[in-house]
């Protein structure tokens, strides 16, 4: 589990294809004294294993589930990610839970700036939508944000990202047709799980056996 607050921007050193998907070799800098083997790194939002450390670079396997999934099968050598080391239990709260299971893939289609706070928006794939909801959390790229804006009519929403997140993630090297990876809040869907649940156990059968 982690929070969404991005602790180090790391390097894509190497790619390599195989048989279960791709090896990353990422510079993590500082990060790295931090993360050993078999530990949870988030990297863009997607909780991943350590299964190499060569000083300060980690090696995960992301296997074809992952690629599917996320923008992983968009990355070059020299690509910067954002990445996090999972929470301990004395480490704060920042941001909000984020399990780095990616939901799907958001495409940027506008950014206005005013100053050096860029105001973002995000064309959601449709299924992700109703979980979006203004002044709600979302995982963006693995940084926990704020929902500003929502327009279900086009299914996007905004965030208003600060001078201080705009320069210590990722966000400064995105453009207009970005892909970045979307997490929606778990309780969004444990809420709505419940609820479903609820709704097919009061079946008209159901009410005529328990006496109604």
């Amino acid at each position: 589990m982690f929070t969404g607050i991005v602790k180090k921007i790391g390097k894509i050193d190497s790619i390599e294809s195989n048989a279960e998907g791709i090896f990353l070799k990422v510079n993590a800098g500082e990060l790295a004294k931090k993360a050993n083997i078999d530990d949870s790194v988030c990297i863009n939002g997607v909780c991943q294993t350590v299964v190499l450390k060569e000083g300060e670079v980690l090696g995960f396997q992301a296997v074809k589930v992952t690629l599917e999934k996320t923008n992983f099968s968009d990355f070059k050598i020299g690509d910067s990610v954002n990445l996090e080391c999972s929470l301990t239990p004395s480490d704060p709260m920042g941001g909000h839970f984020v399990m780095g299971h990616v939901n799907g893939v958001a495409e940027i289609n506008e950014i206005q700036n005013f100053g050096k706070n860029y105001f973002t928006w995000f064309k959601t794939p449709v299924e992700l939508q109703k979980y979006i909801v203004q002044e709600g959390s979302v995982s963006i790229d693995g940084v926990s944000l704020t929902i500003a804006e929502v327009e279900d009519s086009s299914n996007r929403f905004a965030v208003s990202l600060i001078p201080h997140t705009w320069a210590n993630t990722i966000f400064h090297t995105k453009n207009i047709g970005s892909k970045v990876n979307i997490e929606v809040d778990i309780l969004a869907k444990y809420i709505e799980n419940l609820l479903e649940k609820r709704e097919n156990k009061l079946t008209q059968k159901f009410l005529n056996e328990t006496g109604f």
